[in-house]
């Protein structure tokens, strides 16, 4: 069953469909990884409808390490253009599921952000990837964009 939930999760992922992937998802998710920390149920399923929208050249691989009712590990590459910066990345993530009643009730995404903000950013990531300040600006203007899109979201719904 936990190897069929992670499938799901993934090819949905690959497809760019970000509803089957929120669909694998309990409604108290908690997700976590180097940019996105602490999210929480529908902020956690919007970061993926945000980043699934803006994907346009997505490429992803993945490799079922494991999977248990109630735990799952995957390795998944991302190959992508950085939105940003028009620069081309290569993110190689290991993702740790926990699992309870047949949903994913925490997701923690494990990457190297230097080598990410060397691709994606350039000079500055190069430069400056290691620091915690580079490492907050991300995070920040990640989250700003996330509350951009949530925003945009609740408009559209209620207009």
């Amino acid at each position: 069953m936990s190897r069929e939930l992670l499938e799901r999760f993934y090819e949905g992922f690959k497809k760019r469909d970000p509803e089957a992937m929120a669909a694998c998802y309990a409604d108290d998710i908690a997700f976590s990884d180097p940019v996105y920390v602490d999210l929480h149920g529908e902020r956690a399923r919007d970061m993926w409808r945000m980043l699934a929208g803006r994907a346009k050249d997505l490429d992803l691989t993945y490799e079922i390490k494991s999977a248990s009712d109630t735990r799952g590990e995957v390795h998944w590459d991302a190959r992508y253009t950085f939105s940003l910066t028009g620069r081309k990345v290569l993110n190689r993530i290991d993702a740790t599921l926990e699992i309870k009643d047949g949903k994913i009730i925490k997701h923690t995404d494990v990457f190297d952000f230097w080598k990410w903000s060397r691709q994606a950013l350039g000079a500055p990531g190069l430069l400056l990837g290691w620091s915690p300040m580079l490492k907050n600006k991300v995070r920040g203007n990640a989250s700003k964009a996330l509350d951009e899109f949530q925003a945009a979201k609740t408009s559209k719904s209620v207009a």
